[in-house]
């Protein structure tokens, strides 16, 4: 590695690609200082709002996800941006001659990963989720190394794909916060216990409402806990009247933080869903969970994410019926479950157990290597 070298990273549209491709670049300054860090993203407000936070450059893309064969109308849109971002991403590698390219997963990704392969240059993908999407395995062919976050990836890749699991990374962060120190930081007491509700960057309306549905006759049960309730900005006002008409009161509810790695440290419980980067936080954090993976995708990967911390003991999954009165019972259920200290603690210890803390060092590690 020369000090100063140039990387760029390409992917974004979530926090679930971002968040990762952040914790690499952090771990790489660690390596290098002086390293030069792009981010080639989506033009969705969401990159700009996460990477805002950091000093990293980001140079938003035209790319679009690929259409369904079923929508022919949409190819030629789809074809035009592909082109201009495989231009864009062509100029800027010429431009910066970077050491190594990281495809933060997804369509975004793809532009400077397949370019980066035709000109030479070291790549390497994230494929935190169990399954990977067609993205993923498309790109896998222009990679010189998948980065799984499990094993149980492996055979959804073509045979002779150089595969690692080496974790998703997690910024160094979610580790250096105390519990207390976070339960102060959002004002919440520091002697209750909190039950953390979030639906990833941008909400989760069902589970919003399934929430809010329970919370009352929750709260009834077990009076001493405290709810921090991440709604997205969407649902923020639907969020507060409902506890309001619930007279439930001890609810902290924002539209969004920045400071996600707090939030995860105040909580005893989150309800949240089954994304990939946000399991690995619970793993590295040891936080017992109820997941309720996102029901519309095709190939249910949230769905497979959340088998691997069920199986390991160290979630409960709960399938979204979308209908708050039809996952009211079963939500229920499983919060009164882990309202049980000791079922909590169980949960918390089988959740440490799968963590990979060093994911994001040893993805620097390979992109910085010579």
């Amino acid at each position: 590695m020369n000090a100063g070298s140039s990387y760029v990273f390409s992917g974004g549209g979530t926090g679930g690609h971002l968040f990762p491709g952040i914790a690499v670049a952090d771990a790489l300054r660690r390596i290098d200082p002086a390293a030069d860090i792009t981010f080639l993203t989506t033009n969705r407000p969401i990159d700009a709002q996460l990477l805002s936070q950091r000093d990293y450059r980001q140079v938003p893309q035209s790319v679009q996800p690929l259409p369904a064969w079923s929508r022919p109308w949409r190819w030629l849109g789809f074809l035009s941006a592909w082109r201009a971002s495989c231009a864009a991403a062509r100029r800027i590698l010429t431009e910066l001659n970077p050491h190594a390219v990281l495809g933060l997963g997804g369509y975004a990704a793809a532009p400077a990963v397949v370019e980066a392969r035709r000109m030479g240059i070291r790549t390497a993908i994230l494929n935190p989720d169990a399954i990977p999407g067609a993205a993923n395995r498309r790109l896998a062919r222009y990679a010189d190394l998948v980065v799984m976050q499990w094993h149980d990836s492996a055979p959804h890749f073509r045979a002779g794909t150089n595969c690692r699991a080496l974790g998703c990374p997690v910024r160094r962060d979610f580790a250096a916060v105390e519990q207390r120190a976070a339960r102060e930081h959002f004002e919440l007491s520091v002697e209750r216990p909190v039950l953390l509700v979030t639906g990833a960057s941008q909400g989760a309306r069902t589970i919003n409402r399934a929430v809010t549905h329970v919370a009352s006759e929750f709260l009834r049960r077990n009076p001493d806990w405290q709810i921090l309730h991440l709604s997205g900005q969407a649902d923020e006002g639907e969020v507060r009247a409902a506890y309001e008409a619930a007279d439930v009161r001890r609810a902290t509810v924002l539209a969004f933080t920045h400071e996600m790695n707090h939030a995860l440290c105040a909580a005893d419980v989150v309800v949240s869903r089954a994304g990939a980067s946000t399991l690995a936080e619970l793993t590295l954090l040891g936080r017992a969970s109820i997941l309720l993976p996102y029901p519309y995708h095709r190939d249910r990967h949230q769905h497979a994410n959340g088998q691997v911390l069920v199986d390991a003991g160290a979630a409960a999954m709960l399938e979204d019926r979308i209908a708050p009165e039809q996952n009211a019972g079963p939500l229920l259920e499983a919060l009164l479950r882990l309202a049980d200290p000791d079922v909590r603690r169980g949960m918390s210890a089988a959740a440490g157990r799968l963590a990979r803390p060093d994911a994001a060092d040893a993805v620097a590690r390979w992109l910085a290597d010579n």
